[in-house]
């Protein structure tokens, strides 16, 4: 763990030329008195302040360096000055130049000569037209990037457009050793709200300043120069929306969010900074520090000590490597940007405190005040020390006690019993917490054999977490195009990872979560892990292993349409799927299941086990408020097999009136068992009775008559489902052709056919020897 080291004194001043008067200026605490700007040269040799109030910049540079003082006045009636820029200038002897930035874009550029001191190289007008103004301007790379105001010609503005009246612009900037070329100028997006610049070495971000309009300022703009990319992001939402910049019209680049941005929370911005990684610190009113992410990403990271901020109060911040700096009234606060913790809190002699740039490679902090400049280093443990109480095996033995309160056998549980059991949940943080507790050096030579047994065994695992993560980031970073590819991937890993682990309450419902945002990509990946194909003769097989079938069978099937804590079990989710992407796939899983069911592990159906499969699939199919049953639920009861269902789906089909669907599932399943065959054939003889439509099937349908039915049953139940007639049959009826004795001659000849093999099977019964045997008479035999 890293320790801040007390604040060590660089200098006092006294290195540097006219001490007396750059102490003097550092300690003025007047409004308009104190510098507004502080910055340090990149090589650090050189201090530069901006007086607003007098107005003047002012560089004071080290003793021995050579030549003079930098001190640039002007008049109140010229604009101020809105920025001082350090601009790279490769191949020269000094290889920066120093940018002074007015407001209406003028332009000075003045480079730094040993011997001879501070020398006017060129000057420069970035802005086109004369009521240009610049509010706001940064350099990135070798371009400077700024936001124009460009008031309306019109002394009548509506005010409705009155905070649209800005621009981002950009333009090249190429420095050489004798002058300076300037790029066109190109205007990134208008009419647009006032916003604040600021560059990191691969983005511009664009926070909206206190003028913007409330409905605007409820999210900043990142701008990625590399990929012409913009991404909105907002505190409430985190990463909004993000696509390739096309059009530079605010009002279009917004409108596809807009019903986002107009919910989210409005921007609380009381100070802003940049950070070493890039991202972005803000600081609001109530004391919170985020920390926002080139890709959008928005973290909460502290909270500032103190009531809330005034406005104006003075708060620096800055960010090198993972500790924050925060300067509050003269207290140096140092936190942790990975855990949010508070590593220090120094008390500081004066409340005047400027953050300063330090050079490159110095894993350091500085700070400026009255009285000199300071750095802050970072140290790790001192080598021999012993860890904070023993940290490495506090957070092991703590991982080991939460797991085994988690174990049902009393056996002290191990990393390969975790493993074996997927119990082990976070293998990140463990590793994690057990890597970095110790110093740099230790990890240099290695761990010990313990820490280094556990990282081993966990190596696969931690691998898959990191691609698994690696694949979240680029899901974030990724264009319209690849967004569904991704989400594709990310799905198929996740749901492969819960395939293989305890599918608990939680996991099943984020499962839920999972098909109910995927659906498709959902389909794709249990597709894919179960093997589900068609063979060469059309029917559906299926590859996965019996532990695969275990989970999607896995826990008690629930009674109703939801499981337990109001999730669908994973059997059922995989049956919703099939019936939404593959319904004709449906019914044949059902079946398939329950093959793979007995191969795998015993699941018992009935009143003593689990729901049956079929009904559990039909449990999940939208139920129709009016009308009939649809395909897949007539299949489901017919694939069951189970006398009642194949009756109800005979029904449904009669209610249907799908008769060639219904003489050929009761040619089927009447084979099943006699009882069955006779309920089937009863309830065909009925619609026999009542209409006409099955004509055409009778001699199908007379061949399912059963062997034991009797005449006086046939015509007993065509007499109990005829018509009711209200009198004599007219000659010619019109409502369809009377059920006639022609249509039941072959039927009644088949019962008699079947009446007489009835009887001669009796007479042979009755002919053949009586059963059992007489008794033989008894012998008498003669007495002695």
């Amino acid at each position: 763990m890293k320790r801040a080291r007390t604040l060590g004194q660089l200098s006092d001043f006294s290195d540097f030329g006219s001490s007396r008067r750059l102490r003097e200026l550092l300690s003025q605490r007047g409004p308009g008195e104190a510098p507004s700007q502080v910055q340090s040269s990149p090589d650090g040799q050189h201090l530069l302040l901006l007086l607003q109030g007098r107005p003047q910049v002012l560089a004071f540079q080290r003793l021995g360096t050579g030549g003079g003082d930098l001190e640039r006045s002007w008049q109140p009636p010229q604009p101020p000055v809105v920025g001082l820029l350090f601009l790279q200038s490769p191949g020269a002897l000094t290889p920066w130049v120093l940018a002074v930035v007015w407001e209406q874009g003028r332009t000075e550029l003045w480079r730094f000569v040993p011997a001879l001191g501070w020398q006017l190289q060129q000057t420069l007008e970035l802005c086109h037209g004369a009521r240009a103004r610049i509010v706001s301007i940064c350099s990135q790379g070798d371009s400077l990037v700024w936001c124009e105001e460009r008031p309306p010609s019109s002394a009548h503005l509506d005010p409705g457009r009155g905070a649209f009246r800005f621009c981002i612009c950009t333009r090249a900037l190429e420095v050489g050793e004798q002058e300076a070329r300037l790029g066109a100028l190109s205007i990134l997006v208008h009419n647009s709200p006032q916003y604040h610049v600021l560059a990191s070495p691969q983005h511009v971000f664009l926070v909206p300043t206190g003028a913007a309009c409330a409905s605007i300022s409820t999210f900043l703009l990142i701008w990625c120069p590399r990929e012409t990319k913009v991404t909105m992001a907002a505190p409430s939402r985190a990463f909004v929306h993000s696509e390739a910049l096309r059009s530079g019209d605010f009002k279009k680049l917004v409108l596809g969010s807009v019903g986002l941005l107009l919910s989210a929370v409005p921007l609380d911005v009381h100070a802003c900074a940049l950070s070493s990684c890039g991202g972005l610190l803000l600081l609001g009113s109530h004391g919170a520090v985020h920390l926002v992410q080139p890709d959008g990403a928005w973290r909460h990271v502290w909270d500032v000590e103190g009531s809330r901020l005034a406005r104006g109060e003075p708060v620096q911040l800055t960010a090198f490597g993972g500790t924050l700096a925060c300067v509050r009234a003269g207290v140096l606060y140092l936190v942790d940007l990975a855990s949010g913790r508070l590593l220090e809190k120094t008390l500081l002699a004066s409340k005047e405190v400027h953050f300063l740039a330090c050079p490159q490679g110095e894993a350091a902090i500085r700070l400026l005040t009255p009285t000199g400049i300071y750095r802050c280093s970072f140290s790790s443990q001192e080598e021999g020390s012993r860890p904070e109480p023993t940290l490495v095996e506090m957070v092991f033995e703590e991982a080991c006690k939460f797991y085994q309160r988690r174990s049902l056998s009393g056996s002290q549980l191990t990393v390969e019993k975790l493993k074996k059991g997927d119990m082990f949940q976070a293998p990140i943080a463990l590793a994690s917490l057990l890597q970095h507790s110790l110093s740099p050096e230790k990890a240099a030579r290695g761990l010990p054999q313990t820490y280094a047994k556990l990282l081993g065994s966990m190596g696969v695992d931690l691998q898959s977490y990191l691609s698994l993560e690696l694949l979240k980031a680029c899901l974030v970073g990724a264009s319209e195009s690849d967004v569904d590819r991704c989400c594709e991937e990310l799905v198929e890993q996740e749901l492969g990872r819960l395939l293989h682990v305890d599918l608990d309450r939680e996991n099943l419902a984020y499962v839920n979560a999972v098909f109910q945002s995927f659906p498709r990509a959902a389909w794709k990946a249990i597709r894919g892990s179960l093997q589900l194909q068609q063979n060469g003769d059309g029917l559906l097989v299926a590859r996965a292993t019996p532990e695969i079938w275990k989970k999607v069978l896995g826990g008690p099937a629930p009674q109703g349409d939801m499981g337990p804590n109001g999730a669908l079990p994973l059997f059922e989710l995989i049956c919703r799927s099939l019936h939404r992407f593959k319904p004709q796939w449906l019914p044949r899983f059902v079946v398939l299941t329950q093959q793979y069911v007995g191969a795998s592990w015993p699941y018992k159906e009935g009143p003593e086990g689990g729901v049956p499969l079929y009904k559990r699939a039909l449990a999940v199919l939208p139920r129709p408020r009016h009308g009939p049953a649809g395909e897949t639920e007539i299949e489901l009861l017919l694939c069951s097999e189970r006398p009642n269902a194949v009756l109800q789906a005979v029904q449904l089909l009669i209610r249907l009136r799908r008769w060639p669907r219904l003489v050929e599932a009761a040619a089927t399943f009447s084979r099943l068992s006699p009882l069955l065959n006779k309920e089937i054939f009863t309830a065909l003889l009925a619609q026999v009775a009542q209409h006409r439509e099955l004509d055409p099937y009778l001699a199908s349908l007379w061949e399912l008559c059963p062997a034991d039915l009797t005449a006086s049953e046939v015509l007993g139940t065509l007499q109990q489902h005829l018509p009711a007639s209200p009198g004599d049959p007219a000659p010619f009826c019109a409502g369809g052709a009377p059920l006639t004795l022609a249509l039941l001659k072959p039927l009644l000849h088949r019962v008699a056919q079947h009446q007489c093999a009835r009887d001669e099977l009796y007479a042979d019964v009755l002919q053949g020897s009586p059963f059992p045997p007489p008794t033989p008479p008894r012998e008498h035999r003669a007495g002695p």
